[in-house]
């Protein structure tokens, strides 16, 4: 007899089959210095394809087909699929699909499409929130779909350790124009049913000045393996933020696994403070994106900063290599890297799960 298939969100270290981009345009945000942020997504996709496929949503596909066709080898624009639809943004970590992976060979991932509402109805995001479904319709992904359109979650706001723990913040969930009025507890009961976890772990503290996301997890903490807590520290008592990441830390040093084991923390630089029209950026190391056996990290042009932070996160994945990507430009629309992408994991024993 053959047995119930089971399903997880695996840790972001886990084989990979592509990453989402959606590419920026002169519609967006980033009209005022869209020649540099179209420079550092050449970079980001220059980086992801050496590894593995991209996506790519974007209403117009033929020019960034030809723009990546001067700037990519051959073989790297073979690993790249558009998706032709409109769009909003570019922050595909909040509005692309949530994969789940199954314990069984041979069964299809799960392709979970909550709603986007731009982190609380703060701009607008009805393009972005049906980019998913264009994904589908358009045939680049197989999978099983699943609605969840009834549920605001951002994939930013979740962490997993894909052992059936995931951590998240109650800046985040609890903020206004989420999911109320849900409680707590029944949105904890809600993310362990849609994403088949075991427990949720909330953390409290560690809200970066100019984040419009309300403390996404992967702004300030992020899971690595054997049971590692990279997150962000800060040393100068006179930030203003310094209290709260001191609480932070203070919360991480108190939290157990599974089997009642501290965590293993290893502690990230605060970048120096980056301000543009006297508003302070969030900028953060821990928005790293882990790929197939490499990491980009976030650079902020600060060589100390950037070199403790490479050596951290190297530390949490000795067996990486690291590229750093220069997020100068990105965090000026307040993200950085890991904000910009989304990972579609790979089902168990399967080759190839993109579509030709």
């Amino acid at each position: 007899m053959n047995r119930e298939v089971t399903y997880r969100l695996p840790a972001e270290w886990e084989p990979q089959q592509a990453v989402l981009l959606t590419w920026p345009h002169a519609a967006t945000d980033w009209a005022y210095c869209l020649d540099d942020i179209t420079e550092t997504f050449i970079q980001i996709a220059d980086a992801i394809t050496r590894e593995e496929d991209l996506i790519i949503a974007t209403p117009e596909p033929d020019d960034v087909r030809l723009l990546l066709g001067t700037r990519l080898t051959e073989r790297q624009c073979q690993r790249i699929r558009f998706c032709h639809c409109p769009t909003d943004d570019t922050w595909a970590r909040d509005h692309g699909f949530i994969t789940l992976a199954p314990d069984q060979a041979g069964q299809p991932l799960h392709l979970l499409d909550f709603r986007f509402n731009g982190w609380g109805d703060k701009f607008p995001a009805a393009h972005d929130n049906a980019i998913n479904r264009h994904l589908y319709e358009q045939g680049l992904l197989t999978g099983e779909y699943e609605n969840h359109d009834d549920f605001v979650l951002e994939g930013g706001s979740i962490e997993s350790d894909g052992l059936g723990t995931i951590f998240t913040t109650s800046m985040c969930l609890l903020a206004p124009h989420r999911n109320q009025p849900l409680t707590r507890e029944r949105i904890e009961e809600e993310l362990k049913r849609r994403l088949h976890a075991e427990r949720i772990v909330w953390l409290d503290h560690g809200l970066l000045e100019g984040d419009d996301t309300d403390g996404h997890i992967d702004t300030i903490v992020r899971c690595a393996p054997d049971d590692t807590l990279v997150y962000v520290g800060c040393d100068d008592t006179t930030d203003t933020q310094y209290e709260t990441f001191r609480l932070l830390e203070e919360q991480l040093r108190s939290l157990r696994t599974v089997e009642g084991a501290p965590y293993r923390l290893i502690r990230l630089p605060m970048p120096r403070t980056i301000y543009e029209d006297d508003y302070r950026l969030p900028a953060t190391y821990a928005n790293f994106l882990v790929i197939n056996g490499v990491v980009l990290y976030p650079t902020y042009a600060q060589a100390d900063n950037d070199e403790a932070a490479r050596n951290a996160i190297q530390t949490a994945f000795p067996h990486h290599r690291l590229v750093g990507i220069d997020a100068c430009t990105i965090i000026r629309q307040h993200g950085s890297i890991h904000c910009l992408t989304m990972q579609i994991f790979r089902g168990q024993g399967a080759k190839d799960d993109l579509t030709d």
